[in-house]
Parts: C-alpha cells; structure tokens; sequence
C-alpha cells in the first residue's frame, strides 16, 4: 500500500517553497536520528539543508519529505553544484527512511522521485558497508572514482 501512495504524501521544499523552522527542525532531527551510524552532526545537516534552500549564497537544491501517517517517513537532501560535465549537477547529500518502516520500498521511491526532480546527474557519497548502497546500484549510480580527501590543517 506505502508503494502505490507514496507520491500523495511527498512535499518538496526550496527556495520557492521554504519550510517553517518547526519543519526544518523536524528534517534536521529526524535525518540526525535515522541515519544513525552513517550520519552527521546536526549543524552540518542543517547547512546543507540552508545551501538547499538557498538560505546563503549558493546554487541551491532541494529537501524532499515523505510522510506516513502524519509522520515524517523519509528524507532525502539533494545540493546543486553549479557545474555539469566534468562534476555531476547534483549531489544527493542525505537520504533516511524511519527505521521502523525500512524495507518496504520507501526510500527506493523517494530516491526515484528525486531523481525525477533534479535537473542533471547525481553523485552521492556512500560508505562501503552501508546497506543503502546496494539501492543505489540498483538505482543505477556507478562507482566511477574512489573518493580521496585531504583535511587541511592549516
């Protein structure tokens, strides 16, 4: 049932369509709780859910909710790069489904529709134990580049 009705209950929020602080507070928390060990610290999923809503200067992007039951379910942050080609267009940042309703297909349905909804490529960043990564596979992302980084001490 969750499958077929999925797309009643998604909301998009972006720089046309910002969520009220009490939403905001809901997406931070609920992203903090359900992504568990593969998660942020909240400041940092709240700037990237502000760079999605263009609360700064950015490029912007997107915050997509789905709600089951008048509670928030899954969510996915998806950041704009301003570039294209040589770098993806998009960045998914962050997606959580509620952990007690994993496995019945909403995540693999939110991140269809965000798919739908970017304008361009994604990449996204996934820890090779992390369960999600096989929904990305199937979804059709690639492992292109091993990701390097270097924490700059200054």
């Amino acid at each position: 049932m969750l499958k077929t009705h999925i797309m009643n209950n998604i909301t998009i929020f972006n720089k046309e369509n910002k969520p009220t602080p009490e939403q905001k507070n809901e997406v931070v928390d609920f992203l903090f709780k359900h992504l568990e060990k593969y998660g942020d610290a909240k400041e940092d999923i709240l700037k990237s859910i502000d760079y999605s809503l263009e609360e700064y200067k950015s490029f912007g992007g997107f915050v997509m909710t789905y709600n089951h039951e008048s509670q928030l379910a899954a969510a996915v942050v998806i950041n704009r790069t301003g570039m294209e080609g040589y770098i993806p267009e998009n960045i998914l940042v962050y997606i959580a489904t509620h952990n007690k309703l994993r496995g019945q297909g909403i995540g693999r349905k939110l991140m269809q529709e965000a798919i739908s909804y970017s304008q361009g490529n994604i990449a996204l960043h996934v820890e090779p134990d992390n369960p999600a990564k096989k929904l990305y596979e199937n979804l059709g992302f690639t492992n292109k580049y091993l990701e390097m980084r270097l924490i700059n001490k200054k």
